[in-house]
This record gives structure tokens, C-alpha cells and sequence, in this order.
């Protein structure tokens, strides 16, 4: 099995770039890294509609933003930089990532302030616990970024694999958690994007080698320093994984006690069910349906009851959608208000 993998490397490695499409790649990709009018006008607009997505918890304006993807650009230019020992082509591209970073960082924070919004979604909350899992997406998005690269064909699926690893939503969440004081909230997001980016970086670099646009002695210092840079993620990431992996399956257990356990479920319809692990202690957010209101009383019993169940307190806030039941039958009636301001129905004959 290895024999073969060893035999279509060393073939990869003998590929003879000519010095034209050599070329071409770097003047393609030093365009993509200046820092330019364009680049700016792109990192605000993007930024702000994310930030704005953020806020409304809308995932499809999020996207929108992702789509944009003017981080992308650099941090291809930055890795062939690195890769091929072209310190201008590094220092340019790494330049244009850390202006965008910062701009998008303070933009975001500024946006946060003027809004006054400090209670945050899942869109944000999502984007604040990377694992693993999130450094697979983004190694797997910047080896296809990279491809796309040496091959203009394919340019097209460069939007598509900046939705998949999303470098701007992080940046919003970082600048959000820093205006609001929220520092676990900046502290997550911005693992995700330091993920997000060691990650793209890490494969772009990969697939220039393969493609035979670097001799492997040339590019071996740079991809050494790369995928240390990246191993050292693996045990925060790691432990957020494993974190992940617990909430779940305690999210589960929750539900299933709140369901199966609980007098007051069997007259309620649950709708959705969501928790926010960064609060202390954590709140559950349940949307119900009911014909009669929850009461203050059954929530505090409900929390002794997910205390005793659970070992740890849990926070649950109700969002109850009333239902009321309409027959043909039932007498119409209509409600007024005296002079003192009091509610008095007067029933039609």
C-alpha cells in the first residue's frame, strides 16, 4: 500500500513546471495579495455584513459575507511565499491578512458598540467552540483553494470552499466578544480563525508541492514550521472536541429526563431545544407550545429536578407559545376597558 503511495510522490516530484506557468502562478498570486482600495472596500463590506448577520442570527446573510472571502486571496499568496522562499510574495501576502485582520476586528467591535446588542445567537455561539472537526474543514477547503489555484478552471469553486471554512464570521465574533467584554467568546473565535487559517495554509502549501511548483528540499523548511504551527492546535482543539462530545451526549440525557420524567412536559409540546455552555451556569432555551402558561414555580422545580438529575445546575428559560383551542360552538365575545383602565368582556347574545 505504501510502496505505490512512495512511487506516485516521487513522480509528482519529478513533474517539470515550465518556468511560464511557474510564473504566471506567481504573478497571479502576488495580484491577489496586494493591499490595495479593493482589497479594503471588500474587508469592510464583508465584515459588515457578517457582523450584521451575526446580530440577526441569520445564517443566510453570513453566508453572503462568506462568499465575499477577501482573506482567502493573501493567505494563498503568503503559503506559495513561504513555500517557494519568496520573501517578498510572504511579507506582501502576510501583510494584506494582518491589515484585514485588524480592521475586521476593530470594524466588528465598533459595530457592536453602536448596536448595543449583547445577547448573542446560535450563529455567534456556534462560532466560538472549534474542534477538530474545524480543522479537518479548513485543511480540506484550502487543499481545494490551492488547487484552484493551479488550476483556473476550478476557479469557480473558490466561493464554495470560502463558505466551508468561513475566515470573516470568527473575526465578527472576536470584535462582538471584545465590545461586550465577553473574552471566552473572543478567545474561542479566535482559535476557530487562527484554525481556519494555519489550516488553509497548511494544505495550500501541500497541494503547490504536489503539484510540482516547489522542489520538495526548497519547501521542506516552510512545511516543517507550518505543521508545527498546526500540531500545537491539536490539543486545545482536541480538548474542545472532547467537550463537545460530553455537552452532546449531556444535551441528550437533559432532554430525555425534561421529556420522558416531568409532569409538566406531559402538557407540553417542546419545539426546540438549545443551550448556551458559555453562560455559568448554563441556560437551556426551550420553545414550548401550551395551552396553559408556565409558571415561575414549575421552572424553579424543573431546575432542582435537572440538579438532582443532572450533578450540575442548569439555567431554563421558557419561550411559551400559547395554544387556544376555537370551536363554532363556543360564545363570541369581545374585550373593553373601563375608565379605571380594567378588562371587561362583554359576551354577545
Amino acid at each position: 500500500m505504501l510502496m505505490p503511495l512512495r512511487s506516485r510522490f516521487r513522480l509528482l516530484q519529478r513533474r517539470r513546471i515550465e518556468p511560464l506557468q511557474l510564473q504566471q502562478l506567481h504573478d497571479n498570486l502576488a495580484t491577489e495579495a496586494t493591499l490595495n482600495t479593493v482589497y479594503l472596500i471588500l474587508i469592510v463590506g464583508s465584515c459588515a455584513i457578517a457582523t450584521f448577520g451575526l446580530l440577526t442570527n441569520s445564517t443566510a446573510v453570513i453566508i453572503g459575507a462568506m462568499i465575499i472571502a477577501p482573506l482567502m486571496l493573501p493567505i494563498r499568496g503568503l503559503a506559495f511565499g513561504a513555500l517557494a522562499g519568496n520573501l517578498s510574495l510572504f511579507r506582501q501576502g502576510l501583510l494584506a491578512v494582518m491589515v484585514g485582520t485588524v480592521l475586521a476586528v476593530v470594524l466588528a467591535a465598533g459595530l457592536g458598540l453602536l448596536t448595543g446588542i449583547s445577547s448573542f445567537g446560535s450563529e455567534v455561539l456556534s462560532r466560538s467552540k472549534p474542534t477538530l472537526l474545524d480543522l479537518g474543514i479548513a485543511v480540506a477547503a484550502g487543499g481545494i483553494s490551492g488547487y484552484a489555484a493551479v488550476q483556473p478552471k476550478l476557479a469557480t469553486s473558490l466561493a464554495g470552499t470560502a463558505i466551508a471554512v468561513a475566515l470573516m464570521p470568527p473575526l465578527c465574533v472576536v470584535g462582538l466578544g471584545l465590545a461586550h467584554g465577553n473574552w471566552s467568546l473572543s478567545l474561542g473565535a479566535g482559535l476557530l480563525y487562527v484554525t481556519n487559517f494555519l489550516g488553509i495554509t497548511l494544505a495550500c502549501m501541500v497541494t503547490f508541492l504536489l503539484a510540482g511548483y516547489t522542489p520538495f528540499k526548497q519547501a521542506r523548511k516552510a512545511l516543517i514550521w507550518a505543521i508545527a504551527f498546526t500540531v500545537m492546535l491539536l490539543l486545545p482543539l482536541s480538548v474542545s472536541f472532547a467537550r463537545l462530545v460530553q455537552q452532546t451526549r449531556l444535551e441528550s440525557s437533559l432532554r430525555a429526563a425534561l421529556l420522558t420524567r416531568t409532569i409538566t412536559f406531559q402538557s407540553l409540546e417542546l419545539v426546540s431545544f438549545d443551550t448556551d455552555w458559555l453562560s455559568t451556569p448554563p441556560q437551556v432555551r426551550l420553545t414550548v407550545r401550551s395551552q396553559k402558561p408556565v409558571t415561575p414555580k414549575q421552572v424553579q422545580l424543573l431546575e432542582s429536578f435537572v440538579k438532582r438529575e443532572m450533578g450540575r445546575p442548569f439555567t431554563l428559560i421558557f419561550a411559551v407559545s400559547q395554544v387556544e383551542e376555537v370551536t363554532r360552538n363556543q360564545t363570541t365575545g369581545s374585550t373593553t376597558y373601563d375608565s379605571k383602565g380594567s378588562e371587561r368582556v362583554n359576551t354577545a347574545p
